[in-house]
């Protein structure tokens, strides 16, 4: 593998990274409580990942990603991914999750029918968990049976989830409420 380079980028929800191969994006990170945090978290998960200036192509993913997370529709499905150093199964999960547009949800289950694997729920909940590249595969958009919001590995949860969910006009996360 070529060696990965990451650059941190403004959002509404805050600072953001994207960490890049010579294949494609390989890695996002959502944003931590400090720009630190985030710096320090794409380190930990990418150890030999360096802190370089986007270039043009990455810079367009970036631009977008915020664009989507101010709410402008963007399923990103056209974005250039390495997945290489996933495994089969979570690779089919990723496939599936990406055909999810903005504003539209899947359950747990009905990703794990879709892979051929009704029944393994958890598992494609698990795959979920350890996906590298939140937002360009939009793991925020599976919910739990019955529109439960379900988990959610990024920083701050599901509290996380609903807000893109409700950044994405997704039905029942942006309606407003009495209280």
């Amino acid at each position: 593998m070529t060696t990965p380079y990451f650059a941190l980028f403004d959002t509404v929800l805050g600072r953001c990274g994207v960490i890049w191969g010579g294949n494609g994006i390989v890695g996002f990170q959502l944003p931590e409580r400090t720009e630190g945090g985030t710096r320090e978290r794409v380190r930990k998960c990418f150890p030999d990942a360096r802190e370089r200036p986007a270039g043009a192509g990455e810079r367009a993913v970036t631009d977008r990603v915020a664009a989507l997370l101010a709410g402008a529709p963007d399923d990103l499905a056209d974005v250039a991914l390495d997945l290489t150093a996933v495994g089969d199964f979570d690779r089919r999960v990723y496939a599936v999750t990406r055909t999810i547009g903005p504003g539209h949800t899947l359950t747990y289950g009905e990703v794990a029918a879709a892979v051929g694997s009704p029944g393994a729920a958890q598992a494609v909940g698990q795959a979920l968990g350890r996906n590298p590249i939140p937002i360009l595969v939009p793991c925020h958009r599976v919910l739990a049976a019955h529109g439960a919001v379900g988990g959610f590995s990024a920083a701050g949860g599901a509290v996380t989830k609903r807000a893109l969910l409700k950044a994405e006009h997704t039905p029942g996360f942006d309606d407003p409420t009495l209280f």
